[in-house]
């Protein structure tokens, strides 16, 4: 893969892992649209930690906090006297049902991952998902009021975005406006689960990566993808965040139909 292709590829990954258009969709339709050979899982586990850097930079101190809030309430025996401790807890919580589902199935999601044209179709269902979440905005609830029950319904929704064109971010910000959580909150809380998915999306590709190692040339075009995807994946949680205090998520869902329809156009033409 060229410099110019794995910048591409990690502009795609940074842009679309936070904004709710599905990034694992975009890793199909984009390399196929434009040609391009597929990614190797080894790079596609590059640009996903680069994700990983970016929201670990940008949530740095919520992170410190919620780390500080889980040690405090162990050390004490209340391990959810605080919001912060409860946050911790809640992200282990939403994080079970998609470690488990994406362990059990892996072999069929990685078959429908490889179909550009059933991944174009998945895209209509992020659009789909994002309106519904748009006519949900009703919800005033901050995280302080944050329940167990919430973390679940928002974990067992992110399993949906296993199928590619199904936008994590997308999917778990629904979840959190349909259980009432305002706007800045659900995107917030889906940013943070977000950690452990992206964790283990590129973990154990990276490890095979380490065994296995790279060509001298190659380091440079990994090098690249990483930073790149890390950059605007810094950008576009900043943007997204500061976009859903004012704006809907009516944008996203109109350009996951337009894109949808113009790959399947070009691709059976």
């Amino acid at each position: 893969m060229s410099i110019i292709e794995a910048i591409i590829l990690g502009v795609v990954q940074g842009a679309t892992e936070f904004l709710p258009v599905s990034s694992s969709g975009h890793l199909v339709l984009v390399p196929a649209l434009l040609r391009m050979s597929p990614p190797e899982l080894s790079l596609v586990a590059m640009v996903h930690e680069g994700t990983l850097l970016a929201v670990l930079v940008y949530f740095r101190r919520d992170l410190c906090q919620i780390m500080k809030g889980v040690w405090q309430g162990l050390v004490q025996k209340r391990p959810f006297a605080t919001t912060d401790s409860r946050l911790g807890w809640f992200i282990v919580l939403g994080s079970i049902p998609v470690a488990v589902v994406g362990l059990l199935w892996e072999d069929l999601f990685d078959r429908v991952f490889g179909t550009p044209p059933v991944a174009a179709l998945f895209l209509l269902g992020t659009a789909v998902l994002l309106i519904v979440g748009e006519k949900l905005v009703s919800g005033n609830r901050p995280l302080s009021t944050m329940r167990w029950s919430d973390a679940l319904a928002i974990g067992l929704f992110q399993v949906l975005a296993l199928f590619p064109g199904i936008s994590r971010s997308g999917t778990t910000i629904t979840a959190g406006l349909w259980r009432g959580l305002d706007r800045e909150t659900a995107a917030r809380f889906s940013f943070l689960l977000g950690i452990p998915a992206i964790l283990g999306a590129g973990a154990l590709s990276l490890a095979d990566l380490l065994q296995t190692g790279l060509a001298e040339g190659e380091w440079t075009v990994y090098l690249v993808a990483f930073l790149t995807a890390a950059i605007t994946g810094y950008a576009c949680i900043h943007f997204l965040l500061n976009w859903l205090k004012r704006r809907s998520l009516f944008l996203f869902a109109a350009y996951c139909v337009l894109f949808s329809l113009f790959f399947l156009v070009v691709w059976f033409i």
